[in-house]
């Protein structure tokens, strides 16, 4: 198979710590990059979920907590409450 160069910019101390983080897991960062393509191409997308870290909704543990609701309204495991019920239940 034919290889070609692949020049990409990006900040200096990001590149250094992705050099140490490939190296820790065994990999220098050609092959991760290359990784990264393969599972593009394979996957036809991008193989990790982009969300806007800076919105606090899209926090891991909100996201947990909204995962194991969904599951439990699939599974039946529903309380219907009337908004005046609700409001008793705060006071």
């Amino acid at each position: 198979m034919a290889q070609t160069t692949l020049n990409v910019r990006m900040d200096e101390n990001i590149k250094k710590e992705f050099d140490i983080f490939c190296s820790r897991v065994g990999l220098n960062t050609s092959v991760a990059v290359n990784m990264f393509a393969r599972a593009v191409l394979r996957e036809r997308k991008i193989p990790f979920e982009i969300t806007d870290e800076t919105d606090p909704f899209y926090n891991q543990s909100n996201m947990r907590a909204l995962k194991k609701s969904i599951a439990q309204a699939n599974n039946g495991e529903v309380a219907i409450k009337t908004m005046e019920e609700l409001e008793a239940m705060e006071e």
